[in-house]
C-alpha cells in the first residue's frame, strides 16, 4: 500500500495556530500518512531550543533582536486571538487541560514519535539568524525547492 503525503507549511507562531498544525499532523500521522511540516518565519519558534541559544557566528542587530524578541519552543507562544497579555495563552491551556486533550508540548512530542518530519526553512533561517545549533535536534533544513517537491508528491497542502 503506498502512503498518502501531508505536508503542512507552518508560518504563524501563535499557540492556537501551532496547535491545529499538531492536531492535524497527529491525526493524519495515526493514518498512517507521510507528514511534512515545513517551519518558516514565525513557525520555526516551535523548533528553537530553550535557554541560552548557544548559536555561533556574528549576527546582525535585526537578527539578535529577532532571537530576542521571539520565544524559543512551545511554551511561551501567544495566542492569535484574545491573548490579553498572556492570560489568553493560560486559559487556552487549562481549557485544553480541562477537556483531556493534549497540551501543545504532548502533542508535539507525539508528532515527533509518529514520524512527522519538521523541516526548518533556510531562507528564514538565514532571516532571522538562527543557526543550526539553535534549533532542536533530529529536524531536518531545507529551502522552498525541497518543500515543493514534497507538496508536488502529497494530496494534501497546508498553510497555517
Amino acid at each position: 500500500m503506498d502512503t498518502t503525503k501531508k505536508t503542512i507549511i507552518l508560518f504563524s507562531g501563535d499557540f492556537d495556530k501551532v496547535m491545529a498544525a499538531l492536531i492535524i499532523a497527529n491525526g493524519a500521522a495515526a493514518m498512517g500518512d507521510d507528514v511534512t511540516i515545513f517551519c518558516t518565519f514565525w513557525g520555526l519558534n516551535i523548533l528553537r531550543k530553550e535557554g541560552p541559544s548557544g548559536g555561533s557566528g556574528k549576527k546582525s542587530m535585526l537578527q539578535s533582536m529577532f532571537g530576542m524578541m521571539m520565544p524559543k519552543g512551545t511554551k511561551k507562544l501567544g495566542l492569535s486571538k484574545m491573548n490579553f497579555a498572556g492570560a489568553g495563552y493560560r486559559m487556552m491551556r487549562k481549557a485544553t487541560k480541562d477537556v483531556g486533550g493534549m497540551s501543545l508540548e504532548e502533542l508535539f512530542e507525539s508528532a515527533r514519535e509518529q514520524g512527522v518530519k519538521f523541516v526548518a526553512c533556510t531562507l528564514s533561517m538565514d532571516i532571522l539568524g538562527f543557526k543550526k545549533e539553535e534549533l532542536i535536534d533530529d529536524i531536518e533544513f531545507e529551502g522552498v525547492a525541497a518543500y515543493l517537491g514534497h507538496a508536488d508528491e502529497a494530496n494534501v497542502n497546508l498553510f497555517i
